[in-house]
């Protein structure tokens, strides 16, 4: 007998961060659309001068060739240009949504701050580009999880929440800063959130992806030893290809995953065995 998830028909799921074309967050998009949700994706709105060659190549258009992947997959799709750290712009995301599809069943805090200048040792690191790393990745995850997660309660259907975070929120590599304590504060401040609203029928997780041969690493060359290493150092000897952190999330907000909460989950080829 099959397993098939269940629990996902015609639910709506929030995404942010999807508009890259080799990302966790298109990858997220495509997977809940195919498991019959209906989906809110959001970008920062960038310019295609900002647009790496492969999707120049591709004639990328950020969000928007992802919401069209999402109707060829016959769901409703609503693209939003949106600033997950600014609480104004929360809230319209919110309007938004609602106004269109009527409620809301998952939230998936995807968006981080761009990977470049803040790999630097903390004695070098520019404040504001702590502050950058900070703002989008932990208070834009707090702003959303706080907006949704009160709509979710106000709806009084339970609901779910995942937190994209990284194994670099564990293991505290040198150079990572910025980067590892927003990780490792997403981790907390998933775990209290799931304390406070599983009264409700909410259940909030953290997932922390390992290394994923996509966008996020494209300063390290495929054909490196930088990159041949960090890939031995995988007990499962490869890269991710796109697809477990998806396949995690749809299992954690299915029935199938209904009793789990307050987790953050490794999906990392066993790279890390911190919990």
């Amino acid at each position: 007998m099959a397993f098939v998830l269940t629990g996902l028909q015609d639910r709506v799921v929030v995404i942010t961060g999807a508009g890259r074309m080799r990302s966790i967050g298109r990858e997220l998009a495509n997977a809940f659309a195919h498991a019959g949700c209906d989906v809110v994706i959001t970008g920062t709105g960038r310019s295609p001068d900002r647009y790496p060659e492969d999707e120049r190549r591709a004639g990328w258009h950020d969000i928007e060739s992802v919401a069209e992947e999402i109707r060829a997959a016959g769901r409703r799709v609503l693209p939003v240009v949106s600033d997950v750290a600014d609480e104004a712009a929360v809230r319209a995301l919110l309007d938004r949504t609602v106004s269109e599809f009527g409620r809301v069943d998952f939230l998936i805090n995807n968006a981080a701050a761009a990977r470049g200048a803040d790999r630097v040792p903390l004695v070098e690191m520019p404040t504001d580009v702590w502050d950058t790393v900070i703002r989008v990745n932990l208070r834009g995850t707090m702003l959303m999880s706080k907006v949704f997660v009160k709509h979710l309660i106000d709806q009084g259907e339970g609901g779910g929440v995942i937190n994209i975070s990284s194994i670099a929120g564990k293991v505290f590599g040198p150079n990572t800063g910025a980067y590892a304590s927003s990780k490792a504060a997403i981790q907390a401040l998933g775990a209290v959130l799931a304390r406070e609203v599983g009264q409700y029928g909410i259940r909030v997780n953290t997932i922390c992806p390992g290394i994923i041969d996509n966008n996020r690493l494209d300063d390290v060359p495929r054909d490196s030893d930088r990159w041949r290493n960090m890939v031995a150092s995988i007990p499962l000897r490869r890269p991710s290809a796109g697809g477990d952190v998806p396949n995690m999330a749809l299992f954690l907000c299915s029935e199938q995953g209904s009793w789990v909460t307050g987790q953050s989950i490794n999906v990392d080829g066993g790279s890390v065995v911190q919990h």
